[in-house]
């Protein structure tokens, strides 16, 4: 629980300065481009978090990395305290994506540690949509202090400050999951590992997760100036709600996923994921903050089915060691999803109108779906990587190799010994 506690607690903090922005924009004189290359900065320090510390975990041990993240978090909020410049915005993006880098692997891995074996699908719903729940929580508790209380460019980092500090004690009182193993350094090394088994998962679970992790860029780094410029509202807790109409869904559609094989969840997944984006640009076009709201809402349970089910995939059959390089790999593909569309779209921010930017992020998920919807396939029904299954028996058979907490059984013990 301290684990789920601290990934929530890790992205409310990444999403305390959206409804901010705004104010930096009339106040401080920050751009749309200067905005979107504070996403860029922070998925940045993201991804060299996650590929250079991405393992330490598993040679420091769970709860001291991530306790290091929370830590390099709490620095982030401290430094957001005094915002008056892009530099200190971007100083400070950076030092949280570091520590989200950090977390995002750690703590998941933690999470799925922990994690009791049934229901099969909890570990892999409480790893995937604890960061959307922490996005959507910061995101609706910023607007609403920047709107309702006192020091509005202040008190929500306070705010993020007090409750990392609290998961940093929980944290520390919790039992370890993993033995360290020395040396540390070598985790350092910039590398990617997958296991045989499930690599044939990853240009599908690329699309996936480069599609929806991108909108949810596109959310954070251009929904306040189409909040306000498009659809006509000012309040910063309206702006909050948008961000969070998008991203809470996710984890009303993670169990629906949950429960289907990663094959159908990642089809119907990204069909209403597309659905919703379709929707999504109609309002724009519109002018309609409703119809936003509603097809926002449709396009999160969309990514909560699809991305629960990539996970799970990516999961079967992992170890203990594997899971730490498991969710480096993930969240790097996530990350540059978010990182380069935003470059992108932030540099053509000055040439196009931000409808028009949207219908680009549309035409992102349209290609992904149709890769998803030709390409997805389940989990091989073995240890060698041969072959794979599209019924259910394909976790039942995993689960003959690896006990409720991820360890090799005898059986795979001997498979492991015999080389295959």
């Amino acid at each position: 629980m301290s684990a789920v506690v601290s990934l929530v607690a890790s992205f409310a903090a990444a999403a305390a300065p959206i409804p901010l922005y705004n104010i930096y924009r009339a106040e401080d004189g920050f751009t749309n481009f200067g905005i979107s290359m504070a996403i860029v900065t922070y998925t940045v320090g993201t991804m060299v978090g996650l590929l250079v510390l991405g393992r330490l975990s598993n040679h420091l041990g769970r709860r001291l990395t991530a306790m290091a993240s929370l830590g390099l978090l709490l620095l982030g909020c401290l430094l957001l305290l005094n915002v008056h410049n892009i530099s200190t915005l971007l100083a400070g993006r950076i030092l949280m994506g570091v520590g989200t880098g950090l977390a995002s692997s750690t703590l998941t891995s933690y999470i799925v540690d922990a994690a009791p074996a049934r229901p099969e699908w909890l570990a892999s719903v409480a790893s995937s949509q604890g960061p959307m729940l922490g996005l959507s929580i910061g995101a609706i508790a910023s607007g609403a202090l920047v709107q309702f209380g006192p020091w509005p460019r202040d008190l929500i980092y306070l705010v993020c400050a007090g409750f990392l500090s609290v998961s940093a004690v929980l944290l520390a009182i919790s039992p370890e999951t993993v033995t360290p193993t020395p040396p540390a350094w070598r985790s350092l090394l910039p590398r990617v590992i997958i296991p045989a088994q499930v690599r044939h998962l990853l240009p599908v679970a690329a699309a996936v997760l480069l599609a929806t992790w991108a909108t949810g860029a596109f959310y954070q780094a251009f929904v306040p100036a189409l909040v306000e410029d498009q659809l006509h509202a000012r309040s910063p807790l309206i702006l909050g709600l948008v961000f969070a109409a998008y991203m809470a869904p996710s984890v009303l559609g993670a169990p629906i996923g949950g429960r289907s094989t990663p094959l159908v969840a990642q089809r119907v997944g990204m069909i209403i994921f597309l659905a919703g984006m379709i929707g999504i640009i109609t309002a724009i076009t519109a002018g309609t903050l409703a119809l936003f709201i509603i097809a926002s809402i449709v396009a999160g349970v969309g990514q909560g089915v699809a991305t629960s089910g990539t996970t799970r995939g990516l999961l079967h059959g992992s170890t203990l060691i594997d899971r730490a390089s498991i969710f480096s790999a993930v969240y790097l593909i996530c990350y540059s999803g978010a990182a380069f569309p935003s470059l992108i779209s932030g540099k053509l921010s000055n040439t196009f109108s931000l409808p028009q930017i949207a219908f680009g992020y549309g035409v992102l998920a349209l290609g992904a779906t149709l890769f998803t919807i030709l390409g997805a396939r389940n989990p091989n029904t073995d240890a060698t990587g041969n072959g794979s299954s599209d019924s259910s028996s394909t976790l039942d058979d995993a689960a003959a190799l690896y006990d409720a907490r991820g360890r090799p059984t005898d059986t795979a013990a001997r498979l492991q010994a015999a080389g295959q």
